[in-house]
């Protein structure tokens, strides 16, 4: 009598047959000899095996059910006792069966890269491009059937249609079957008798074409925009994967990028700092083709304005790219100090400096206000 083979799985009798497929790849992870060297574990290994064979296969486990050895007549799976599947012990150690079958000639296209630079204006504010791309396209000679008669593709002769060739190896648990592609067919099951001259039989040939590539507002240097169904068309003439289109901006000299702001740098006058002034910038949108008489952006600079504050105006930046809105711009000030005074300015100068107590100045370290003995000395003042 054979042995209960489900006890050697430790399954119930009532077990699903993925709960059986379950429990053989973790005990066939467990027991295989290359990572188990017990004494016993290759006994082991052998009998989990066939408990596996028995009752994943259901006439088998049927007839095991109603008392009988399934295995007593030689009917292994392996083409005789102990026989088994090798894709089985590929399935415990890497968990996911193995493509099985012939493969088709029909696949999706790969995806495809191509990298555009734009000017930040056009970055900002959108734009669209007319672009040149190299992919595979469909054959236009065979319309992607890869036959030069039209033909379909016959049933390959050496794999009969099955896409792989079996090969069985004698070993000490048994025979292991093995699949390997078909040499002949490649995997396909079938081959091309008469193939196209164009594409070779792929069914796409590479050819050069043109295509309109909308960017929209507020994409930064790096953002990617997908247009589907753009890139490489697969083998076979199968569907075309998606191109991707990533925007390298190039270096405005005035206007910098930070997210969704604008940023620039003005320099102003000592005098025009201390008693405020409004200033007016041209705009970043009058760099895109056809508008180069739009209105500037007004900045009002308050009067104190120290150097390196800065100014923000809102709404004045870019887009957002998701969302409403737009980001601001923000205008660093940069005060100038005079260095070429006259005379009569000199004099000025001076006498603005006696008026606010500051021809004697007493210096501050960074930002830290006044003494107490430096308030002192300006109340006796």
């Amino acid at each position: 009598m054979a042995s209960d083979y489900y006890a050697v799985l430790g399954v119930q009798r009532t077990a699903t047959p993925e709960e059986i497929k379950k429990a053989y790849r973790k005990l066939a992870r467990q027991l295989h000899p290359d990572v188990n060297d017990a004494p016993d574990a290759s006994d082991r290994f052998k009998e989990v095996t066939t408990a596996y064979e028995v009752l994943s296969d259901p006439q088998k486990r049927q007839m095991f059910d109603r008392g009988g050895d399934p295995l007593s007549s030689g009917g292994g799976r392996g083409g005789g006792p102990g026989g088994f599947n090798f894709d089985d012990i590929m399935d415990a150690f890497f968990g996911q069966s193995q493509q099985r079958g012939p493969r088709s000639r029909v696949q999706r296209g790969q995806d495809a890269l191509l990298r555009v630079e734009v000017e930040l204006a056009e970055a900002v504010y959108g734009v669209t491009r007319e672009l040149k791309v190299d992919t595979a396209v469909v054959c236009d000679v065979c319309a992607g059937r890869g036959s030069d008669d039209g033909a379909p593709p016959a049933p390959c002769g050496t794999c009969h249609g099955q896409g792989a060739i079996q090969h069985v190896q004698r070993s000490l648990l048994g025979d292991i079957r093995t699949a390997r592609p078909c040499p002949t067919c490649h995997g396909f099951g079938s081959v091309i008798t008469d193939p196209c001259r164009s594409c070779d039989g792929e069914g796409r040939v590479r050819a050069r074409r043109s295509l309109t590539l909308p960017i929209p507002p507020g994409v930064d240097h790096g953002t990617r925009v997908q247009l589907s169904g753009e890139g490489e068309v697969g083998p076979g003439g199968g569907r075309p994967g998606d191109l991707y289109v990533e925007i390298r901006v190039r270096r405005h000299p005035v206007y910098t990028r930070a997210g969704d702001h604008l940023e620039c740098q003005v320099t102003l006058p000592m005098t025009a700092a201390a008693l405020g002034t409004t200033l007016d910038i041209p705009a970043l949108r009058g760099d895109l083709e056809g508008e180069s008489d739009a209105p500037p952006v007004t900045v009002d600079v308050e009067p104190g304005t120290q150097s390196g504050d800065v100014v923000s105006v809102r709404g004045e930046g870019a887009p957002r790219l998701r969302g409403a809105g737009s980001g601001d711009l923000r205008v660093t000030v940069v005060v100038e100090t005079p260095t070429d005074l006259d005379d009569a300015q000199r004099a000025l100068l001076q006498q603005l400096a006696a008026t606010r107590h500051e021809d004697q100045p007493e210096a501050r370290l960074g930002s830290t206000p006044r003494s107490v003995f430096g308030r002192i000395k300006d109340a006796f003042r």
